[in-house]
Formats: structure tokens, C-alpha cells, sequence
């Protein structure tokens, strides 16, 4: 990677680590350069704008996220086994990529002008999932994919978003590697659980 190539990728993280802790509103380009330890002027000079840089940390979750659900789409097995690696790849990329649920949400709470963007980027995911589930379950009603799509994804944002506030309550880190593994095994359950209503 180059001295400019770094610079950029320097300025992206920044600006992601900011965006996800203040909201877009609250970040300047002058708090992304000192946080970069950049010039201001190299921030426009790689990004142009702080809509174009949103923009570009958008760009990059949604691109891990779409890779992540294309590789559970890989593969045939039963209906609970597309399910689970749905599921996987879904917590893999939260666990990996822990910012994008505080960057989303608070941009939605604070009806943001970046919900345009977050609105795109979620049609992308959902429109992964209605893909990976199509044949197992009705194109409308309350079985439909997109409710898959909302309850699976809030099921795991909520439960990262809480962690900090869990924490005290539960004596130990719920976002260390035992409890990860203990939710992951609890979203199976529930996932096998409704599978089981849905088959019946």
C-alpha cells in the first residue's frame, strides 16, 4: 500500500470511529483529520466532502455485508442449515465489524439526511436474504423473508447494542468470546424453533 493509499484508509478509519461514537452531524473534517493525523486538506483532497466520506464508510460495511450473506447463499443443504449459515454469517460480520450497528442506529434515531444512503444499503441486504430464503418461505405475510430479515438482524443489533449496559448486570463482558459463542447458540434455537412452527 502506498504513503497516499494509507493516508486514505487512515482518514476512512477516522472517520468511521467518529461517525459511530458522535453521529455524522456532530463530526467535522477538521475532528477526522486530527483524528487521522492529517491535514485537513487531505482529507478533501482523498474524500472531497464529509457526505462523499460517509458515504464511503457506508460503502465499505455494506460491501463486507453483501460479501458475508453471499457466502451463506453458497451451497445446498436443508432448510435449518441455509438458515444457520445465514445466521453465522450475519453475527460473523457484527462481530467483525462492530461499529455499523451504533453508526446506523443513531443515524436513524437522529433522522439523519445520510437515511437516503442507510435506506440503499439495507435494500442491498434485504433483498440478500429474500434471495437466500426464497422457496422456503412465503414471498408475503408475516413469514415472509423481510420479516426474517427484520427479526434475525434486530435479534443481533439489539444484543450488541445492550452489551455495555449488560456488562454490570451480568458480572462478565457479553460481547467476550464465551458469551458470543452462548448467543449464537441461543439465535440457532431460535431460528430451529420457528423453523419447526413454520414446517408443521
Amino acid at each position: 500500500m502506498s504513503q497516499e493509499e494509507g493516508a486514505a484508509e487512515r482518514i476512512l478509519d477516522a472517520a468511521d470511529e467518529l461517525f459511530s461514537t458522535r453521529g455524522f452531524a456532530a463530526v467535522s473534517m477538521r475532528d477526522v483529520a486530527d483524528q487521522a493525523g492529517v491535514k485537513k486538506a487531505s482529507v478533501f483532497y482523498h474524500h472531497g466532502s464529509k457526505s462523499v466520506l460517509f458515504d464511503k464508510v457506508l460503502e465499505r460495511y455494506y460491501d463486507a455485508h453483501v460479501l458475508a450473506l453471499s457466502r451463506a447463499a453458497d451451497g445446498e443443504g436443508s432448510v435449518a442449515e441455509r438458515l444457520h449459515r445465514l445466521i453465522d454469517a450475519y453475527l460473523d460480520f457484527i462481530e467483525d465489524h462492530q461499529r455499523y450497528v451504533r453508526l446506523v442506529q443513531m443515524e436513524i434515531a437522529s433522522a439523519s439526511e445520510n437515511l437516503p444512503r442507510i435506506r440503499h444499503g439495507l435494500a442491498l441486504i434485504s433483498d440478500r436474504v429474500a434471495a437466500i430464503l426464497d422457496g422456503l418461505v412465503p414471498e408475503t405475510g408475516p413469514l415472509a423473508a423481510r420479516h426474517f430479515f427484520v427479526t434475525f438482524s434486530g435479534i443481533v443489533n439489539a444484543y450488541h447494542l445492550y452489551a455495555p449496559a449488560l456488562a454490570p448486570t451480568w458480572g462478565e463482558d457479553p460481547l467476550a468470546a464465551g458469551p458470543r459463542r452462548e448467543r449464537r447458540e441461543h439465535v440457532h434455537w431460535i431460528a430451529d424453533a420457528l423453523l419447526e412452527r413454520l414446517q408443521a
